[in-house]
């Protein structure tokens, strides 16, 4: 890259879009919803990293900044990318055809080891640090429930045809990411989610060294299941994916952003991104405050985790929520 192309700053962003035929927003996801505007504002097409936002001002905004590129006839595609994976269609096509009968139930985990931190080195600031070992700072990644299990939430919420939740109650906190190194979050959730017709989703997702992995995700109905990470429906419609199809996911989202700028499409993803983000802070705020919260209460909550100001200077580690005790804003 030549330096007349290489930007630096809290404001790089905008000289970065302004460069661009085609925006890709894969930063931290604190900054997504300030650097969606923009490029939508700049008339940009845009892929979208999940989450959107980490908190509900942040969610807000995202489907404010949709409604313009909708305007604009602008694409957005979301980088939740089970949705582009021509197996999971083909389940979940299966599902909202009843082929399951009604669902009942829902269970989906993700559980596993830790990730990455990248220490810290002298002469790092406060917000240097912080940036760096975004995963562990809930302002810029919304807790893990949010950056890494929304993908599990995101496949619950279209097997109810994005149906949302109308409340969550939920648990968690930390037993393995003790150390102030690990900022302010937990290191596991467990959160039931309910909808207005009775149906529970069953949510487990967690990050601890030396224990079991599991990442699945059970849909049950009246006439049968779903294994959405096998692509096998089991009862008296048994069926299992088989297909010679190369099927990256990774590439399928972007082959179908291209395709549908060249041909003139518009393919718009804003709302399920939304709406799955602010089901995973939904539930984060469920945990954190120990109290059943409602969708709507999330929706409309007023909790702006942004720091004060954008500068490489101090910036004290937000406090760890206590259940109970953290109070829901």
């Amino acid at each position: 890259m030549p330096p007349e192309r290489r930007f630096v700053g809290f404001d790089a962003y905008l000289r970065v879009i302004e460069a661009s035929d085609v925006v890709l927003l894969c930063t931290t996801p604190h900054f997504r919803p300030l650097h969606m505007r923009a490029a939508v504002e700049a008339g940009k097409h845009l892929f979208v990293e999940k989450p959107v936002a980490t908190d509900a001002p942040g969610v807000r905004s995202i489907l404010e900044s949709a409604r313009i590129a909708r305007e604009k006839k602008l694409n957005v595609v979301s980088g939740l990318c089970y949705r582009y994976m021509f197996a999971k269609q083909a389940v979940m096509e299966r599902v909202h055809n009843g082929d399951i009968g009604q669902i009942v139930a829902m269970q989906t985990t993700y559980n596993t080891g830790g990730l990455w931190h990248r220490g810290r080195k002298e002469g790092w600031s406060d917000m240097e640090w912080q940036i760096r070992n975004w995963l562990y700072f809930t302002w810029l990644s919304g807790d893990h429930i949010a950056e890494q299990h929304i993908h599990s939430l995101d496949k619950i919420a279209w097997a109810m045809q994005d149906e949302m939740p109308v409340k969550a109650t939920s648990s968690g906190g930390r037993v393995q990411r003790t150390d102030a190194i690990y900022g302010n979050v937990y290191d596991h959730f467990n959160t039931v989610y309910e909808w207005k017709n009775g149906v529970r989703a069953f949510s487990s997702c967690r990050q601890w060294n030396g224990a079991s992995s599991d990442v699945s995700d059970q849909i049950f109905g009246t006439a049968g299941s779903a294994e959405l990470q096998s692509h096998t429906i089991k009862g008296p419609k048994s069926w299992r994916w088989k297909s010679e199809e190369e099927d990256n996911m990774y590439q399928n989202e972007h082959n179908a952003l291209f395709a549908a700028i060249r041909a003139g499409r518009v393919i718009d993803n804003s709302q399920y991104m939304a709406n799955s983000t602010l089901m995973a802070i939904l539930g984060r705020m469920a945990a954190y405050t120990g109290q059943t919260v409602t969708w709507e209460q999330a929706l409309h909550s007023t909790e702006d985790l942004s720091p004060k100001s954008y500068e490489w200077g101090k910036l004290p580690t937000a406090e760890i929520a206590v259940p109970g005790v953290t109070k829901f804003a």
